[in-house]
């Protein structure tokens, strides 16, 4: 017979083993993924997430005027490295944090130009507050303790569409877990 006390035990060990699948889940039953998102491109034209559906991508908020902007060659080697295995990424100039006060011109200068940048790059929105751009909004409320704190700032998308993984600024994109994670989502394709 279970007794008020074993139950409430019960019960409690099932709510604690339960938390983490239920926020999970949580996140998961709005049903709405990063590819119903897309970003105006930097040259023209529409950057629609729905392409990269099925394949891992990440979404990096760059600026030009950066201390960090040498990390642009560095997503740009992670590109070329797992390209060929599907993996994407996305660059999405902001002058949120004011180091990004240029026109498309001057982006593509210091992207295309002077890092050699070959994955696509969005036209510049805001990546946080109430003016962000959509995507930036949904991957708030996934995360809302991973936002954007600067440049630079990356959100793995698995190849379900979700947000699989989260770097700040300061975690290079050669870092082993940031290979770790895309590996990963690629089956373990290095």
């Amino acid at each position: 017979m279970m007794t008020r006390r074993s139950f409430s035990g019960f019960c409690g060990a099932g709510l604690v083993a339960g938390m983490a699948g239920s926020a999970r889940a949580a996140v998961r039953s709005s049903g709405e993924t990063a590819y119903v998102f897309s970003f105006a491109g930097l040259n023209g034209g529409r950057i629609r997430l729905a392409r990269f559906a099925g394949k891992p991508f990440m979404v990096v908020n760059t600026a030009s005027h950066c201390g960090f902007t040498p990390q642009l060659a560095g997503l740009e080697a992670l590109y070329k490295q797992f390209g060929r295995k599907g993996f994407a990424i996305i660059g999405v100039p902001s002058n949120d944090f004011h180091q990004e006060p240029g026109d498309s011109a001057a982006i593509a200068k210091t992207a295309e130009g002077d890092y050699h940048v070959t994955f696509p790059l969005a036209a510049k929105v805001h990546v946080v507050g109430d003016k962000a751009a959509p995507f930036y909004k949904w991957a708030a409320a996934q995360r809302p303790r991973d936002v954007p704190q600067w440049n630079f700032h990356k959100y793995l998308i698995g190849a379900d569409g979700y947000i699989a993984a989260v770097f700040p600024t300061t975690t290079v994109p050669q870092a082993p877990e940031v290979l770790a994670a895309i590996s990963r989502q690629l089956g373990g394709a290095a």
